[in-house]
């Protein structure tokens, strides 16, 4: 019988079908409505939105699917992290949604820090006050729409509400619990020294489950509008990062994955709470029932060359994918690109620098560098962003036995040679890759017990192929090349900030 994977994503809902060997059977996207920004930094969605492309998407899928109404096993869930939706005492929703990406919290992030001490805060819920997080945006609301914040009576996550929508149930899973700033890491459960801190009521809080538990089932009225039989399990799932490195196949320490979509991510599973004290890096559970997970952020990876590419194109249009012609073109630049060095802060830096007003930099032109050496820049500088978060993990003592890439990082053969030179490290990428929707699925598929666990899962349906080595000549050389990189972020923090 099918299991069912649904992810609700910034951009879009997906909904992935696959069968008991993994095989992808059908899926289909519904996109959201774009996020709206009332002010500069703010960054809003509607959660009866996400609902709508949730049910648009799970119908569709089952339609290319030609599966009846009963054929799901299961149902798991994931999602983007950190967003707020609150509900009153008849479970409406108050106000919109804010989201991972809203900013408008740099006030009460100080007071957390200053309030719980920064030391403390690591320690309670092993991460630091960021803007992104749950906890304060609570605040925000508190403080400055205080009769909005009095009739709430649930706060969930954005993949909850749908789960709350599918079953009634108010329910979150130990992975996307981690990113409220209100969890206790470490014991995997609500933080009541953080809940005292801040005077609000864990009763407006979910119930935390592992990510193959069930939470709930189907009720008949969610079952008549999304398609499928009342009574069909959901099982917690994971947040977008801990179900789609679930669907890599991280799950074990030693096993490490470095995605390059938007932003970049370096997500290495653990068996216990490794923790960083300057905060450079999160620790949050995994959606694997006792393990944790490490990951760092590259906030423009990605994002990086796509900047280029709209702002200076692609070279000339052969019919062929716009970052494949970069990619190519890059290529024809040698390794290290005769010196140019790309700062790729053109969205703040998470890892390692924590600094929401960090700024890009292109350095080291000459009038003999041409395209080629700036696009093969950008590449390197992304992987020299990334490395930064391995060299974290190697000063935490986290093992890194294996890496496997993922993204548009991992499609171009290039950029597969750039991160295996720069880690210094063999690397490869997976058969297919589907993402958090087919984590989430083999999440569903352990609670139903098609496996018995995560790593049966895993072991069961992920093939990894296309295992690319260092060459050590290259590798050398731009292991000199990330000595001079390392010394950018300190060199730009020295300019006057541009006037206002």
């Amino acid at each position: 019988m099918p299991l069912l994977g649904l992810d609700i994503g910034t951009g879009g809902s997906r909904a992935l079908l696959i069968d008991e060997t993994g095989t992808v059977i059908a899926s289909a996207t519904e996109e959201h409505e774009h996020f709206a920004s009332p002010q500069t930094g703010w960054a809003e969605q509607s959660p009866d939105d996400w609902w709508r492309a949730s049910q648009a998407a799970v119908r569709a899928a089952l339609a290319n699917a030609s599966c009846s109404i009963g054929d799901v096993q299961g149902i798991g869930l994931s999602g983007q992290m950190h967003g707020s939706v609150l509900l009153d005492v008849a479970d409406a929703i108050i106000c919109p949604a804010l989201i991972w990406c809203d900013q408008r919290t740099e006030a009460e992030c100080q007071w957390l820090t200053e309030h719980v001490g920064r030391e403390r805060l690591i320690e309670l819920t092993s991460n630091p006050a960021l803007t992104g997080f749950t906890l304060p945006k609570l605040l925000w609301v508190r403080s400055h729409q205080p009769k909005l914040w009095d009739k709430v009576r649930s706060v969930l996550l954005p993949k909850d509400y749908i789960r709350f929508k599918l079953t009634g149930e108010r329910a979150t899973d130990a992975a996307d619990a981690s990113g409220t700033l209100l969890f206790d890491v470490a014991h995997r459960r609500w933080s009541a020294e953080m809940l005292k801190a801040t005077d609000l009521d864990a009763a407006v809080l979910p119930s935390v489950y592992e990510g193959p538990e069930i939470t709930g089932r189907l009720t008949p009225r969610a079952a008549n509008e999304i398609g499928l039989a009342a009574g069909t399990p959901v099982v917690a799932g994971g947040s977008d990062q801990a179900a789609g490195a679930v669907g890599m196949g991280i799950v074990k320490p030693g096993a490490v994955s470095a995605t390059i979509g938007t932003s970049g991510v370096v997500f290495a599973a653990t068996d216990g709470p490794a923790l960083d004290p300057e905060g450079r890096v999160h620790t949050f559970c995994h959606a694997v029932p006792n393990r944790w997970h490490v990951m760092g952020v590259t906030q423009a990876a990605g994002l990086s060359l796509r900047w280029f590419r709209n702002r200076f194109g692609a070279g000339e249009d052969d019919g062929r994918d716009p970052y494949d012609r970069l990619a190519d073109e890059a290529a024809t630049a040698p390794v290290g690109s005769d010196g140019v060095l790309w700062a790729p802060y053109l969205m703040g830096e998470r890892t390692p620098h924590l600094d929401a007003n960090a700024r890009a930099a292109l350095v080291g032109l000459a009038e003999s560098h041409t395209r080629a050496h700036v696009v093969r820049a950008i590449l390197e500088g992304v992987a020299f962003s990334l490395r930064d978060s391995f060299t974290i993990l190697e000063t935490m003592k986290v093992p890194v036995h294996e890496i496997r890439l993922g993204g548009g990082g991992a499609r171009s053969a290039l950029w597969r040679q750039i991160q295996a030179n720069v880690y210094r490290q063999q690397v490869s990428r997976l058969a297919t890759e589907e993402g958090a929707a087919f984590g989430a699925a083999l999440l569903a598929g352990v609670g139903t017990g098609v496996w018995a666990t995560v790593d049966e899962a895993c072991d069961t349906t992920v093939t990894v192929t296309d295992h690319v080595d260092p060459n050590d000549t290259d590798a050398a050389l731009l292991e000199r090349q990330y000595a001079r990189y390392r010394t950018l972020y300190p060199a730009l923090k020295t300019m006057p900030p541009v006037a206002d």
